[in-house]
């Protein structure tokens, strides 16, 4: 059994109605032993067609958590960590928010969400890129920010892009982008980080959890021993999304555990 889940959004992510409690109660009804939330923020996030905007009141967010993880103390591990939408221009954003603000949190995701001002959650995204191209683009614009920013755990939902491809989803095939994805996993496992394995993936109806089984054995080939596991979820009943199938998944990419992170140090947890 999975026992935490290291990727949660509420209502202080604008892409979310939970309420942080609501998400807690769920969490020990379903006999989680550690949450982390990871509200988003996104700094220079341009319009969209959604309305969505991803800043955060960080005192806001850090004061709910703190009375929260305090009441339920003695029923479940409540942690504070935060997911960093990451853009190539925004080194010095972030590298001055998390001298302000980084020390607070447990866990740090640093994410793209972003590729030339589009979010490919947007339908336009691929409408302009085409399928292939478009996820190509994304690993390229991943590359850069991973090289923009280094105060984070964990590389979240490493081909988030290919949720959002037209269904059917075209065949993935790790040749297709291979030198590429192997210069952003040689990256991340030189700089000591983990990989996330998200399961939004399948919830979105692709037949893998972000990142593909492909990227995930290659990492594992490459020298990756470090993963985190996250459902993404943005509502009480999307928790720990299909984690029943996360023991066989990770097992056939060749790990053995998983880890989370308090104080941003790694805890690990053996399958």
């Amino acid at each position: 059994m999975i026992i935490c889940d290291t990727h949660l959004h509420t209502s202080f992510s604008s892409d979310s109605q939970a309420p942080m409690e609501d998400m807690i109660k769920e969490a020990i009804h379903l006999g989680l032993k550690t949450i982390c939330f990871t509200e988003h923020y996104d700094a220079d996030f341009p319009e969209i067609e959604s309305g969505l905007d991803f800043s955060l009141d960080f005192d806001a967010y850090y004061c709910k958590w703190k009375e929260l993880s305090e009441k339920y103390r003695d029923r479940i591990e409540v942690l504070h960590g935060i997911e960093l939408g990451v853009q190539p221009h925004l080194g010095p954003e972030l590298d001055a928010f998390y001298e302000n603000y980084g020390g607070r949190y447990d866990y740090i995701i640093h994410s793209t969400h972003l590729v030339d001002r589009l979010d490919p959650y947007e339908r336009k995204y691929f409408d302009s890129y085409g399928a292939k191209e478009g996820l190509g683009r994304y690993f390229e614009e991943t590359y850069e920010n991973l090289k923009v920013f280094d105060h984070y755990q964990s590389a979240g939902h490493l081909d988030y892009a290919a949720r959002y491809m037209s269904k059917p989803c075209p065949e993935f095939s790790y040749r297709d982008y291979g030198d590429l994805l192997d210069a952003i996993l040689t990256h991340i496992i030189s700089r000591d980080k983990a990989l996330e394995v998200n399961t939004s993936g399948l919830k979105a109806g692709l037949d893998w959890p972000n990142p593909h089984m492909e990227i995930l054995k290659r990492y594992h080939e490459l020298g990756g021993r470090r993963i985190t596991l996250g459902s993404d979820a943005h509502r009480p009943e999307h928790m720990a999304y299909d984690f029943h199938k996360l023991p066989d998944i990770l097992k056939e990419a060749g790990f053995d555990h998983y880890e989370y992170y308090k104080k941003q140090k790694p805890i690990l947890v053996m399958l």
